[in-house]
């Protein structure tokens, strides 16, 4: 199965990389043989995990950047290439949802969700994808949301902006293909550092076909699946992995 999954001499660029589903795909990344950068906004963070990239004798790469904003994408993409000399593999998973009823919400919070959800992601992966294309190739994986499938109240901004990222996906898979891939995982709801804020019955029920919320490590196959070549035919993928969401 590591075989299949192998990742040795990738590197892997992994936004919102120091805690919740982007560390638990960071490590296993590291762990199928990719070297990482890790980034988000907290330095700290980012140099922590790593240092657990390191532990599994592999390079690693820790970089404070907001995702939301168009010029630190720029400046990301350039230290990624300026260190390593190629991405082989970007995820772009940095987001936001926070609750708010739509009567409420202002408009600074609305474009600050929407550019972290869909604009920073846009123009880091059209970066990282042209210059794909004219290398080696490579894989894209967008974190998207169940939110964009099955629109929930008071999240308006967040689907929104999510389902925008799914339309993104496929036009970037047809515009840069053949040579790069470019797929999104459509999650749902997981017990990330976000889960700590729910009730109990939200930590424990769910309302998908299992019966339940994810636990952060379920998102490590979809996005091994889509990093390597064991998906060399897939492509324009809205890939769920939500426990059966309606």
């Amino acid at each position: 199965m590591d075989d299949l999954f192998s990742l040795k001499g990738k590197v892997a660029v992994v936004t919102g990389g120091s805690r919740g589903l982007g560390l638990q795909m960071v490590r296993a990344f590291a762990q199928r043989g990719a070297d990482v950068v890790i980034a988000s906004r907290k330095l700290d963070a980012c140099e922590a995990a790593a240092k657990e990239v390191e532990q599994l004798g592999r390079r690693a790469l820790a970089i404070s950047v907001n995702a939301s904003r168009w010029d630190e994408m720029d400046r990301l993409a350039d230290a990624c290439y300026a260190h390593f000399g190629r991405i082989d593999i970007l995820v772009n998973n940095a987001g936001m949802s926070p609750a708010i009823p739509s009567h409420e919400m202002n408009e600074a919070m609305f474009d600050k969700i929407v550019s972290l959800n869909f604009k920073g992601p846009f123009r880091l992966a059209s970066l990282v994808a042209k210059r794909m294309a004219d290398g080696e190739g490579g894989s894209i994986i967008n974190i998207s949301s169940s939110g964009a499938l099955v629109p929930l109240p008071t999240v308006v901004p967040y689907s929104g902006a999510k389902a925008a990222l799914n339309a993104m996906t496929v036009s970037l898979a047809r515009e840069y293909g053949p040579k790069v891939r470019v797929n999104a995982i459509s999650a749902g709801p997981f017990l990330t550092d976000i889960s700590k804020a729910w009730t109990e019955e939200k930590r424990t029920t769910s309302d998908n076909s299992l019966g339940r919320p994810g636990r952060p490590e379920e998102i490590v196959t979809s996005a091994l699946y889509l990093a390597s070549d064991a998906s060399s035919f897939t492509t324009g993928a809205i890939l769920r992995c939500d426990g059966g969401m309606g």
